[in-house]
């Protein structure tokens, strides 16, 4: 009976965290594209603000001690402040090099990509019932884009980095809390001022300092109040990010994110009449099968590790 109460509780807190980045991510989203649309406002910039945000709010979590900061040696978590800059960098070159099509067709390789290192570095094991889940997904997310898929050398070059460092940062964001045995919010209390520093130096060759466009440009006021709202949303975005990874695995989240895509299509459909095509229509229900074939074999999975551990002597 304990044990139902645990394993009901730890799925009730996942469930919880897998909510809160669903509401936090499908809210940015939305905000994002009205800042972008209205103001303008330059994307790594906002990356920039979204994670200086966030440190902000695990200062004042930590002041109000809903967490205890660890100290980390700067030289065990500056390959992951380095890869989140990179994913941010190399994912905004895909995106500017590449159609949107080929953008999210390039995303949708995460997945197996993270499979291919968790494996290879990290002895993991996946069953061959888990690893083809990944066959509905992919197709799709194909059907959701192919009439927009175009290939170019800089654009597969660029769209190939940031699906590597990409994968590489979502690795070690649940490697790294369990190899420094913190919990999220201590990993990102010293993970983002890191990244923001970073970023800071990287800003100036990608986007304007001053005038139009910039980040010291004349913007207004309404302007300023949004993207302080969309830093607050990065902050719930980031930490459920990092809980969910630290919890599940990287793949799980992966998986996740591929039905936060399907959301957001649909959500666009409603919200903003965006037009969703009968192949994008299909292309959903297939991802949707998946990640719920995905879902079932991991219960099942973890129902059958319990149970031997139940039988052993």
């Amino acid at each position: 009976m304990a044990t139902r109460l645990s394993d009901l509780f730890g799925n009730s807190r996942i469930i919880a965290g897998l909510l809160a980045n669903l509401l936090s991510s499908i809210c940015i989203v939305f905000i994002n594209k009205w800042i972008y649309v209205h103001y303008g406002f330059p994307n790594m910039t906002m990356t920039l603000i979204h994670f200086v945000v966030t440190w902000l709010g695990l200062y004042i979590c930590q002041k109000m001690d809903i967490f205890s900061p660890k100290s980390l040696r700067p030289s065990k978590i500056i390959l992951l402040a380095l890869s989140f800059c990179g994913f941010v960098v190399f994912t905004n070159l895909s995106l500017q090099s590449n159609t949107i099509g080929t953008y999210q067709l390039a995303k949708a390789m995460t997945t197996p990509v993270i499979i291919v290192i968790q494996t290879m570095y990290y002895r993991k094991t996946f069953s061959t019932k888990i690893k083809l889940t990944l066959v509905p997904i992919t197709l799709g997310v194909i059907l959701n884009s192919y009439y927009d898929v175009r290939f170019n050398l800089q654009g597969m070059i660029f769209a190939t980095l940031g699906v590597f460092v990409t994968s590489l940062y979502q690795v070690w964001v649940g490697a790294k809390q369990h190899e420094l045995q913190v919990n999220s919010m201590q990993l990102l209390y010293y993970q983002a001022p890191m990244s923001s520093a970073f970023l800071l130096v990287l800003v100036p060759f990608f986007e304007p300092l001053s005038g139009e466009g910039g980040i010291f440009g004349p913007w207004s006021f309404q302007a300023l109040v949004m993207v302080l709202l969309s830093g607050v949303i990065a902050f719930l975005v980031n930490l459920s990010i990092y809980w969910i990874i630290g919890n599940t695995s990287p793949v799980t989240y992966n998986m996740f994110g591929h039905f936060k895509f399907c959301i957001t299509l649909l959500g666009g459909y409603v919200l903003f009449q965006d037009p969703l095509s009968l192949n994008q229509g299909l292309g959903i229900l297939c991802t949707l099968i998946g990640i719920l074939a995905y879902t079932h074999f991991k219960l099942a999975e973890q129902e059958e590790g319990k149970s031997r551990l139940t039988q052993r002597p």
